[in-house]
């Protein structure tokens, strides 16, 4: 059990009489097991954020569990929010609160489920204001206001489960915030925006010390640093494609979820390591030293869930990129990580809303993984053994660019020779794989490519031999195994991918069995999947296909997806069947 509690300076939430039991049935007895004090715990999360956690005494299935718990805050813009969906199913969840009208929040709803119960009652009651006089007196003033009380109820919430193709399930579980958006005392005509606009918050962050401050001051330091590294760098984006290299490849990034400095930028760039955030801020500090257009860009990761599009939430916001603009072409850059190549961001960036921050015209731009096309191509040729009964084969396979990322990353890890050895035992006993070439591995700007070699050898001493001739590539299980989904597919950009393969019939063998030709249309035209193979001539060739024109899927697309990526499990499964040549014997 996780309870977040916000701090900001010496402030914070905190959390008292804190009661927790689980109850069980033993020997025909209900037992009550106390939660212990010594059994909670407090973790710092960010700069703003702690929890209180503790886990369940004596929990087993079939227990049942208590806790109660008083939460005080001093923070009046952070009401507490309520969650009525998890992941256990709830027979009825409520929540009720009273807001006096001098204090006006925004309600955000989320997720799918609806209420049961939304009722809003409204009752006059007396205040008491004091207002403080410093060395003088305090003063008190007696007035009325409303009130009003806003009940909401869930019965029988169904629990939601994380599946595949989801950025956050904080999108989607049904829950109910609050944001103090004004006070409105009109009895003393006193009114006060609380939430600001987007003009405001870029404003602000820009001269705050532990985000923008150090951009716009004379970075003087700068200059005998980056004369070495841009001798004899001719344009504008050659300069910024040096600079850009230089931060992800002397860098080293502590952390990819962070808003805030910790250091300032000169102590970052003498420390060489610092957060996403600190490491892009660099960056653009280093840009507009050498006058090139560059501003921040804030967003919200895809697990992090989604920035609101509407309100300037700046606690939605966890990440932090660089937007340069040369010679009217825009370039969004993230230096955290060493396999990324210029004007690319990682798969985690791709969760939509994102504001740019600039003094004169702060700006919203849209980085949706409707806008990321990854496309995989791979080619295989196998023939005959120039010696033996056996065949010979090569395969090429390009990934795409986030793919070729992920490779990037786990070669850098564990190394090319335990990644080849996956490759190995994904093939069956009659195919060996062996020289594994990649092209362009420490070039992250470069497409990258993997080639090896395959050796494939038949079974003598049977008359039929079955061929996948998808080898280790295709869909081998449905990503799609529940029933029915409450909420929306996020796939991570859309997606393109390309199986070509020619082959000749193995040496004394003939074409038993050809998986039939397939093509299946996603919701018309939003997709599609074919399967084409013909036998001609003792040569064999297929191309498999899959292509959507989009990342994001309705809810209601579900049933659609699944079956549709049954359909090419299965066919991709399928198999050639080769049989032996019958021998004549003449007498």
């Amino acid at each position: 059990m996780n309870i977040p509690l916000y701090v900001a300076g010496n402030e914070s939430e905190r959390v008292m009489n804190l009661h927790a039991s689980t109850y069980t049935l033993e020997n025909g007895k209900v037992v009550e097991t106390r939660l212990e004090d010594k059994n909670i715990f407090t973790d710092q999360l960010t700069k703003n954020w702690v929890q209180k956690k503790f886990t369940f005494p004596a929990l087993k299935e079939g227990a049942i569990v208590e806790y109660t718990y008083t939460q005080t805050s001093p923070f009046l813009f952070n009401l507490q929010p309520w969650t009525f969906q998890g992941g256990y199913p709830c027979l009825w969840s409520e929540y009720q609160v009273e807001i006096p009208d001098f204090f006006q929040y925004v309600t955000l709803g989320h997720g799918y489920a609806n209420y049961d119960i939304n009722t809003t009652e409204n009752r006059m009651t007396s205040f008491r204001l004091t207002i403080p006089g410093g060395t003088q007196a305090d003063d008190h003033e007696n007035f009325d206001d409303n009130v009003d009380i806003h009940r909401w109820v869930m019965k029988k919430v169904p629990a939601l489960k994380e599946e595949p193709y989801t950025t956050s399930m904080e999108n989607y579980l049904a829950r109910v915030e609050f944001q103090l958006s004004r006070y409105n005392f009109r009895q003393f005509n006193y009114y006060k925006d609380m939430m600001g606009n987007w003009f405001s918050l870029s404003e602000a962050l820009l001269k705050d010390d532990d985000f923008g401050a150090d951009l716009d001051r004379n970075n003087g330091w700068m200059d005998d640093e980056l004369k070495p590294l841009l001798a004899g760098a001719g344009t504008d984006k050659e300069k910024a494609q040096r600079l850009f290299a230089f931060v992800r490849d002397k860098f080293n990034c502590t952390s990819h979820s962070r808003l805030y400095l910790s250091d300032p930028l000169k102590t970052v760039y003498k420390n060489r390591h610092g957060s996403e955030a600190e490491l892009n801020l660099l960056l653009v500090a280093l840009l507009r030293h050498e006058n090139i257009a560059a501003d921040p860009v804030i967003l919200s990761t895809r697990d992090n869930g989604f920035a609101n599009e509407v309100y300037p939430l700046l606690s939605r916001f966890n990440y932090v990129i660089c937007r340069a603009t040369i010679d009217s072409a825009r370039y969004y850059l993230d230096a955290s990580e060493p396999w990324l190549g210029f004007a690319r961001l990682p798969e985690r960036c791709y969760n939509g809303y994102a504001r740019v921050l600039n003094k004169d015209l702060p700006s919203y731009v849209s980085l949706s993984a409707d806008s990321l096309h990854e496309t995989k191509n791979t080619l295989v040729i196998i023939g005959k053994e120039d010696k033996g009964s056996g065949l010979a084969g090569h395969v090429s396979t390009k990934p795409g660019y986030d793919e070729a990322c992920v490779l990037r990353s786990k070669l850098k890890t564990s190394g090319t020779e335990d990644f080849f050895k996956t490759i190995k035992t994904s093939y069956t006993a009659e195919c060996t794989a062996s020289n594994l070439e990649i092209d362009s591995l420490n070039r992250p700007d470069d497409p990258l490519e993997l080639e090896y070699d395959l050796a494939i050898r038949p079974d003598s001493s049977s008359d039929l031999f079955y061929f996948n001739p998808m080898l280790s590539e295709g869909y081998k299980e449905n990503p799609f195994k529940s029933a029915e989904r409450q909420y929306p597919v996020e796939m991570p950009y859309v997606r393109d991918e390309t199986y070509n393969l020619t082959m000749d019939v193995p040496e004394g063998y003939v074409v038993d069995e050809l998986p039939k030709p397939a093509k299946v249309l996603f919701n018309d035209d939003e997709g599609f999947f074919e399967y084409l193979i013909v036998n001609s001539g003792g040569v064999i060739q297929l191309r498999s296909r899959i292509k959507f024109k989009k990342a994001n899927f309705k809810p209601e697309d579900y049933a659609s997806l699944r079956d549709f990526f049954g359909f090419v499990v299965k066919k991709q499964s399928e198999q050639i069947v080769f049989k032996k040549k019958k021998t004549n014997i003449s007498s």
